[in-house]
């Protein structure tokens, strides 16, 4: 297991976030969190500061600085608004599926334009009936001469509406299990794709979450994804392996923003003489909660690490734990917040309950955290046989009841468990 590595370029990036999250961000957030609109001003700084070049390849306009700069980015901007985190790092899932199996014609035309900040781009996976199970999709695309035809919609479209480009996956071999799906590119404006419902949410307010409707929506074949139809559900699950880290990080920096408000409201919120600091009960909460929040971030950066050094085998287990923790982490950080505020942290005129909303959202999207952790459970029993040494301390007596048993006996075993 490699080292958690951060360089200087990573660094630099994250200065250059935590500049334009306090100085553009943070004055806004509040504002843009009750009108529900998408705070231009926080994109215009982006394209400026040219952070949305940072996860990209130089040879794709970008900055190639990596996965463990797009964390700490995003670490930066969700400390401020996890809003604005959140439609930062969506410009990332969006464009994962090219990075991990688009064409070399597909890179060359539209990453440098996400690299500029000239195209916003989208992620369509979910759909009303297929959330956590994605293979279920309904949306489909059939080939009509040259051109994909699309039909179908998609729930919870992130950016939807500010985006110029949209990653959607379709159904194109609805006979097949393991090649059914497919990722084909859409542009903003392509006749029979339309913006329709705009959600009215509980948190990450100031980012549109939408449904993306299809209807005879026909698309140029060499939009397809990768050139060839059925990678499509390879190329959703390698992205999120590349983005879960990234989900990790608005965790992280909703549970680190939450905290310093909280240490800076202990300080100053007098009751029976004294600062709630000087209290055993509050100064509990508040170590806790610091621990726990340098523990997500240890995490969340070795998850990274890991992207960025291609340690394949260990991806998909590290970014699972890494959403799942620092998630959780986000939750219950933000939560004892709350409560260190007392009856104002229940109150919209004080900003802390919106880190609340916003956290609870992280442990959903990208992959519930039920999810991750069988996802986690699976890599661990997949790794058993490094453990195979073991076998030797641990006493044969089940084993040899378990091979003694008939097969009736098996089986009723089998019905009393299910």
């Amino acid at each position: 297991m490699s080292a958690i590595v951060i360089t200087e370029e990573a660094r630099h990036w994250q200065e250059v976030a935590h500049k334009v999250a306090e100085e553009v961000v943070r004055p806004i957030a509040k504002h843009f969190d009750e009108v529900q609109e998408y705070p231009e001003e926080v994109k215009q700084a982006y394209i400026e500061n040219g952070l949305l070049g940072v996860w990209i390849p130089k040879e794709y306009g970008g900055h190639g600085a990596g996965i463990v700069a797009l964390c700490l980015v995003i670490e930066e901007l969700s400390r401020a608004c996890g809003g604005t985190g959140v439609a930062y790092a969506v410009n990332a899932l969006g464009s994962f599926p090219m990075l991990v199996g688009g064409t070399e014609e597909q890179k060359q035309k539209w990453l440098p334009q996400v690299a500029s900040g000239e195209k916003m781009i989208a992620f369509c996976l979910s759909e009303k009936f297929a959330g956590s199970d994605a293979g279920g999709m309904q949306c489909q695309a059939r080939l009509d001469g040259d051109h994909w035809v699309l039909n179908g919609e998609k729930k919870w479209t992130t950016n939807g509406g500010v985006a110029s480009l949209y990653t959607v996956f379709a159904v194109t071999d609805p006979t097949s299990k393991s090649r059914r799906i497919s990722a084909v590119m859409v542009e903003q404006g392509t006749p029979g794709f339309e913006v329709r419902k705009v959600e009215d949410k509980m948190g990450i307010r100031c980012v549109p979450v939408v449904e993306t409707h299809f209807e005879d929506c026909r698309v140029p074949q060499e939009n397809l994804l990768g050139g060839r139809p059925g990678m499509g559900f390879k190329h959703a699950m390698g992205t999120l392996d590349l983005a879960r880290p990234g989900v990790a990080a608005q965790g992280l920096g909703l549970a680190q923003g939450a905290l310093e408000y909280a240490v800076t409201y202990a300080k100053r919120r007098i009751q029976f003489g004294a600062p709630i600091s000087s209290m055993g009960v509050i100064q509990d909460m508040l170590a806790l909660m610091a621990t726990k929040v340098e523990a997500a971030r240890g995490l969340v950066l070795r998850a990274a690490t890991a992207v960025d050094q291609g340690d394949t085998a260990a991806v998909n287990k590290l970014a699972a734990m890494s959403k799942s923790f620092a998630t959780d982490v986000a939750m219950e950080v933000t939560t004892n917040a709350v409560q260190i505020f007392g009856g104002y942290g229940y109150m919209k005129d004080y900003p802390i309950e919106k880190y609340m909303r916003d956290a609870k959202i992280t442990q959903i999207y990208e992959g519930t955290n039920q999810i991750q952790r069988m996802v986690i459970a699976r890599n661990l029993i997949k790794e058993a046989d490094k453990f195979s040494y073991l076998n030797a301390y641990i006493p044969t007596e089940s084993y040899d009841t378990y091979n003694a048993l008939s097969e009736e006996e098996l089986a009723a075993a089998g019905e009393a468990v299910s």
